[in-house]
């Protein structure tokens, strides 16, 4: 169930990914002088009766993207109002009222950090309590104007270039055991479950590299240290994910009320005691580098590692294996061939960033199933949005609310946007779509600092990326599956 939960859930020296650099012009909004203002269409209905009746479309009766799609082609507009959850009854608090952006030109005012904010709008404007977080508003909350955002960003991104020494050797070395689980599953059943022994795989790789501490110096953390995070971040986005099970049931059990921290309160104490125990260099550089508590070094490391990196991963890492596993065109044979001619048997960052085709595939995939497909920010002061065709008056303190999926489907920048090219990101034609790769919380084309909120890991997750892919073309001749089994492995000669 949790598992299930968290795949629907879910951003030098030579060794270190150099920042990205933007192979076309830096990506700026469009002007509205030459756009036709329009009043921005749609209504949030009754009071009550209006977001009740989205809500249900959005759970139950349409689903999340269908909900979306509907609405844009009735108003004939990508811009256009309506209501997300979670709302009434048990949401004191909360407006579910946003304004939906689902084209390239209007999702990409959702990065203008002089025009929106982000402050707790992660997930809408509903905020899971900060009892998940230990009582403190992580980095992830903050707003770039708030004085602590750049201290934690920056403690952030020193603790990613810290973990480069050891980034890639942990990744290989707990993917070679996953690997291995992955041989003997399949030998011995004929199909092989991963999506657990992937989480293990990710969560051992990731205490290492970030927090610097061995899980197997606490059996506890090292047997169920990735179940705590699962049932840690499911409780927080219940309420606002269609999981799938039998109506009404999901609705009345998951989407009704936020769940209470003290269910996970025991797991949260048990990992916050581990990294407090094991991770102290790390706890201490927070402190006097960065001027950060122990306390809030700890909870914003829990953060980074529980929700960040490894939700993340542990639903981008099972699509990108999938759509590998799953492809019947002959995509496999070619990107073996790319990882044999280019990075032999030794595999690092700077191998793989020449691995053209590899580097595509993982883009194709981040574009078409990005990890966190719903993006927030609240309008700073009032402003003209663009959409391609249009433009529309946002008032300040407005919500817009960019449903990533389709976003990053958007037919005027995107050949067949529908499809899956594992070219479409090659060449210089091809680069230049990364101004439009917004999966990061910002374009693929830009760097994470202290004054944006782009995920300060970008290149890390890119790269781990295609250390999978190259990892998986070194150790097999051809794979099959999907998103969450293989079913046959064929070893490289």
């Amino acid at each position: 169930m949790v598992a299930a939960a968290m795949n629907k859930i879910m951003c030098a020296s030579p060794g270190i990914p150099t920042p990205s650099q933007s192979l076309s012009k830096p990506q700026s909004l469009p002007s509205t002088a030459a756009l036709p203002l329009r009043t921005i269409p749609g209504s949030y209905g009754w009071p009550l009766l209006g977001p009740i009746s989205d809500r249900l479309d959005y759970f139950w009766f349409q689903g999340p993207e269908t909900f979306f799609r509907k609405r844009m082609e009735k108003h004939k507009s990508s811009v256009f109002r309506t209501n997300i959850p979670p709302t009434f009854p048990f949401f004191t608090g909360v407006n579910p009222n946003v304004i939906a952006v689902l084209d390239c030109k209007s999702f990409a005012h959702l990065f203008d950090m002089e025009i929106v904010e982000k402050k707790d709008v992660l997930v809408g404007d509903f905020m899971p309590s900060i009892k998940f977080t230990g009582g403190v508003r992580v980095c992830v909350y903050l707003d770039t104007s708030e004085p602590q955002h750049g201290q934690i960003k920056n403690f952030a991104l020193d603790v990613l270039k810290r973990s480069s020494k050891v980034w890639v050797s942990e990744l290989l070395s707990n993917l070679s055991n996953f690997f291995d689980t992955i041989d003997t599953k399949v030998s011995d059943t004929g199909s092989a479950s991963y999506i657990l022994s992937l989480q293990q795989c990710v969560f051992n790789f990731l205490i290492k590299s970030l927090i610097g501490a061995d899980p197997a110096l606490e059996p506890d953390i090292a047997q169920s240290g990735y179940a705590m995070l699962d049932r840690w971040l499911a409780l927080q986005l219940l309420p606002t994910v269609k999981i799938g099970v039998l109506q009404p049931l999901e609705e009345i059990f998951l989407h009704s009320f936020p769940y209470p921290f003290a269910l996970v309160s025991g797991d949260y104490n048990k990992l916050y005691k581990f990294i407090e125990r094991n991770g102290r260099e790390v706890v201490e550089r927070g402190k006097k580098e960065f001027g950060l508590t122990a306390s809030d070094t700890i909870h914003n490391l829990l953060f980074v590692l529980g929700f960040n990196a490894y939700g993340g991963f542990s639903v981008f890492l099972p699509t990108l294996i999938g759509v590998i596993a799953a492809d019947k065109t002959g995509l496999q044979s070619r990107l073996r061939k790319e990882v044999k001619e280019k990075c032999g048997a030794g595999l690092d960052f700077e191998s793989v960033k020449n691995l053209e085709l590899v580097k595509s595939v993982v883009y194709e995939t981040l574009r078409l199933n990005p990890p966190v497909p719903l993006q927030y920010a609240r309008a700073r002061k009032d402003f003209r949005l663009s959409s391609h065709d249009s433009a529309y008056e946002i008032k300040k303190g407005e919500l817009l609310c960019g449903y990533q999926t389709l976003a990053m489907r958007d037919g005027q920048v995107f050949d067949e946007p529908e499809s899956f090219k594992p070219d479409r990101f090659m060449g210089e034609e091809g680069r230049k779509l990364l101004d439009y790769l917004y999966w990061s919380n910002g374009p693929q084309t830009e760097t994470p600092t202290e004054s944006n909120k782009q995920c300060a890991a970008k290149d890390y997750v890119t790269l781990t990326g295609c250390l999978v892919v190259a990892s998986m073309f070194q150790r097999y001749e051809g794979i099959t599956g999907d998103s969450s089994s293989i079913t046959a492995v064929v070893k490289a000669k």
